[in-house]
């Protein structure tokens, strides 16, 4: 797990200030390698091959192609013994070398056989071409500039940020933002600036930018049988959790108290040679401790079932506010989740510890863990009675519109998007551009899933996974230069998981995951069997009504950050405040958008 950083010309200054702005990915070796045509800066986390035979940029034995790679390939072993099978002499035990030489033989051809997690970039001095590819799921990510003539990337956008000659908002970013909470797709808040999309290749060459897909999820051949679905689910995530625990630093598992990371626990319980390290987040409130430690006792009886060696960091509301800014900054981009400063600690607290830990990011938008998504197989069924469904959306309530909502992407919004009033008191007069979410979010949606419920699901693996949930889990890790994997999202559990009928996930409104939880049952500690699913709650809600509601009124004033007074509506966001803080209504989300915008904008996008 890695820093990467270039462009296409020379500029030394350039390179090294790009280099020290993504320095915390990569603390234990450096690298940079210029060129007349080409600049590359490496921030190496040393994982796989702790010698300098895995140091990077990394050249091909014959000098024509020139890497700097950041992520893991689990399966490089199998591939390193074919490449040697066909003549192929290695001189490290690096996965980076592995992939050096499968592209030097094959080419493109080579990206669908590749199972990991990763974001390269590859310069081939034959044919004077840069190659940028992301891995399927999009796991690690990557950032490009593009002007027309010249290229830049880097894993992190705020590396991008000094190359730009003018910084301005992306105003169709900045309205999906604010109605889903992040940014799907390419787009980012910055103008200009775009993540290079999962399963994809970019190809410069002759001043031209070229971008092409090399893996696609789709609906495949039907798993026939229940028992087969299950049985299919459990070969896939053993062998992946196997892979996946491969490192020659020290493995540990972040731990909830939710079934996914326990499945994980088990199963990396089972494969260790001792004792696994977990780690949890913990509550210090004056209030409702049962409710915001539920999940930490959960997690606590857990690791005491499989033996593990079990740490808690305990969070309190000023740990908290002292950790925003910092934690903004890390983001890269503004993603209103208020959970934020919890991983940000939790990776703080576990690096002394581990240098990998082991997720369980994914099993919800898989398997159906989502209430929405039984809901959404209601809903379809109901639809096929004759009956005006669409009339129901002209009425102000927003269980009769989820009922008109078409099947895809108005079902879709429908659940997940912000009400338009939050929006309006939010947005200065002119900004709200309802439309813009769905011209963005349409892509995600054109292909036509025999099971609905399965494309859903789909979207979210397309556009929340890698835009929301995969952003904070690689920015607050890497922050503190430790690698979180996520074997649940292992291309070929993902792959099969989306051949499986929807009517085998979901089980009831209450708990979804139903062929996941029958797959991994000798793997879950028994006391989650009778357990609601449940959110993560922190007490951030709370918080704000109480020690952190004088923050919350510095941030969302115009004085706290220069230049968003023409975005935002700061008399209606302090509405919206008093209403929380008074409990005449519930406004966390919201709220929590634009606090993260503001923070964003000031450590971020105006670099204070």
């Amino acid at each position: 797990m890695c820093g990467i950083n270039g462009f296409t010309w020379r500029d030394p200054g350039l390179l090294r200030k790009m280099h020290e702005l993504t320095s915390h990915r990569g603390p234990d070796d450096q690298g940079l390698w210029e060129t007349e045509s080409v600049s590359f800066a490496h921030n190496r986390l040393s994982i796989i091959d702790l010698s300098p035979g895995g140091h990077q940029p990394m050249a091909s034995p014959d000098g024509r192609f020139t890497i700097i790679f950041n992520g893991e390939i689990y399966n490089y072993k199998e591939l390193r013994a074919e490449l040697e099978g066909m003549g192929e002499r290695f001189t490290s035990t690096s996965d980076t070398e592995v992939l050096l030489r499968m592209f030097a033989r094959f080419g493109e051809p080579c990206l669908p056989r590749l199972n990991g997690i990763f974001a390269f970039a590859l310069w081939d001095r034959d044919e004077k071409s840069l190659r940028l590819v992301r891995d399927q799921i999009g796991v690690k990510p990557l950032y490009y500039f593009f002007d027309g003539k010249q290229l830049a990337f880097s894993s992190e956008m705020k590396a991008l940020l000094p190359i730009l000659s003018e910084r301005k908002i992306n105003k169709d970013a900045l309205n999906a933002y604010f109605r889903l909470l992040y940014v799907p797709g390419v787009q980012t808040m910055v103008e200009g600036i775009k993540r290079l999309s999962p399963g994809h290749v970019g190809l410069f060459q002759d001043e031209k930018f070229t971008i092409k897909s090399f893996w696609k999820l789709q609906e495949g051949e039907r798993v026939s049988t229940y028992e087969d679905a299950v049985q299919g689910v459990r070969e896939r995530l053993k062998s992946s959790v196997a892979r996946q625990l491969v490192s020659d630093r020290p493995v540990g598992v972040f731990l909830s108290g939710g079934i996914d990371s326990s499945a994980i626990l088990g199963l990396a319980s089972e494969t260790s040679s001792g004792p696994l390290k977990a780690f949890t987040v913990s509550y210090a409130s004056d209030f409702q401790q049962e409710k915001y430690n539920a999940d930490a006792e959960l997690a606590a009886r857990t690791a005491k079932y499989f033996g593990a060696e079990h740490h808690v960091i305990r969070l309190d509301a000023m740990m908290a506010r002292d950790l925003l800014e910092a934690t903004a900054w890390h983001m890269d981009e503004p993603v209103a989740n208020h959970i934020q400063t919890s991983t940000y600690a939790l990776a703080e607290f576990a690096k002394p510890e581990i240098t990998v830990a082991l997720g369980g990011d994914g099993g919800d938008e898989l398997f159906g863990g989502y209430p929405r998504y039984w809901y959404a197989a209601q809903i379809d069924r109901l639809q096929k009675f004759p009956f005006p469904w669409s009339l129901l959306g002209s009425i102000p309530k927003d269980s009769w519109k989820k009922l008109a909502a078409k099947s895809g992407l108005d079902r879709h919004l429908s659940f997940v998007a912000q009400k338009e009033i939050d929006i309006d008191s939010i947005l200065k007069k002119g900004m709200n551009d309802w439309s813009v979410t769905a011209k963005m979010l349409a892509p995600y949606f054109v292909d036509s899933w025999k099971d609905k419920t399965n494309g859903l699901m789909t979207a979210d693996v397309r556009t929340w996974i890698p835009d929301e949930s995969l952003i904070r889990t690689d920015r607050l890790t890497m922050a503190h230069g430790l690698e979180q994997r996520v074997p649940i999202l292992d291309v070929d559990l993902v792959e099969y998981a989306f051949r499986i009928p929807s009517k085998y996930k979901l089980g009831d409104r209450k708990q979804g995951k139903r062929v996941l939880i029958d797959a991994m049952k000798p793997w879950i500690a028994p006391h989650l069997l009778a357990e609601e699913k449940r959110a993560w709650n922190s007490p951030m809600a709370k918080w704000i009504r109480g020690p952190l509601e004088p923050y919350m009124r510095e941030i969302l004033s115009p004085s706290y950050v220069d230049g968003t007074s023409w975005i935002l509506d700061f008399n209606g966001l302090n509405r919206m405040l008093d209403g929380h803080i008074s409990k005449k209504r519930y406004a966390l989300a919201p709220l929590w958008s634009a606090v993260s915008f503001q923070l964003w904008y000031k450590k971020v996008f105006s670099g204070k």
